[in-house]
């Protein structure tokens, strides 16, 4: 049985889960770690919608905010665990023996990986919306909390970039140019666009909320005209 079967996001506790990342082994690995810290940021997202006290005209809005949140803090735990097993195939096709088939496993892998980590980064570009309508509408005691979450969406969208993108240049090992590649999977090639143009969307955002989060940090000030 392998890691990705004994030990799993909603199985497994936090201390089990971290150890077994802690081990040699890839699975968990990165790639669903990416998926905790998605879920780390969709449970701040459900619990700062939680606490704040809506206007009337934002009542719908929080009411399906904390609701996608929920769901998202579940689903990027199967995301998670999704990544572990992709991580397991990887590393199970470059451990056989030299020849066509451990390129085929390969190749197959690095794919399947790749997916996995898309379909995390997708969830995590989708979640932006909301939390960027907190940081404004948000009770403004929690604008740490909205800080964190930040942090920890970014941290997600980070890992599933960089995956994506490291799986597919996999494929060069097997005479693949990157031209050929980006014709062959054009969506997880633009996943890693999208994710690098959400990535600056959420500098943006923290950068715009700093001065609240941080106030007593020197280097942001409300005095700082950048930063209104």
């Amino acid at each position: 049985m392998g890691a990705s079967d004994s030990v799993t996001t909603q199985r497994s506790t936090l201390h089990e889960w971290t150890q077994a990342l802690a081990e040699s082994k890839g699975f968990p690995g990165g790639g669903a770690a990416a998926g905790v810290m998605l879920s780390i940021a969709a449970s701040l997202t459900s619990m700062v919608a939680g606490y704040t006290e809506p206007a009337e005209h934002h009542r719908e809005d929080l009411a399906d905010i904390r609701s996608r949140a929920q769901a998202l803090a579940e689903e990027a735990l199967q995301l998670a665990d999704d990544d572990a097993a992709a991580s397991e195939a990887f590393g199970a096709a470059f451990r056989k023996q030299a020849g066509p088939e451990r390129q085929r496993a390969i190749e197959e892998a690095s794919v399947f990986a790749a997916e996995a980590s898309a379909a995390l980064g997708t969830k995590a570009i989708a979640a932006i919306d909301d939390l960027e309508w907190l940081a404004v509408n948000g009770k403004s005691a929690l604008i740490a909390d909205v800080a964190v979450a930040l942090g920890a969406l970014r941290a997600a969208m980070v890992g599933a970039r960089t995956n994506v993108s490291f799986d597919l240049h996999t494929l060069t090992s097997a005479g693949n140019t990157l031209q050929q590649i980006e014709k062959d999977h054009p969506r997880l090639w633009n996943t890693v666009t999208r994710l690098n143009t959400a990535l600056d969307r959420v500098d943006d955002i923290v950068h715009g909320i700093d001065h609240r989060a941080a106030p007593t940090d020197t280097a942001v000030t409300p005095s700082d005209p950048e930063r209104h």
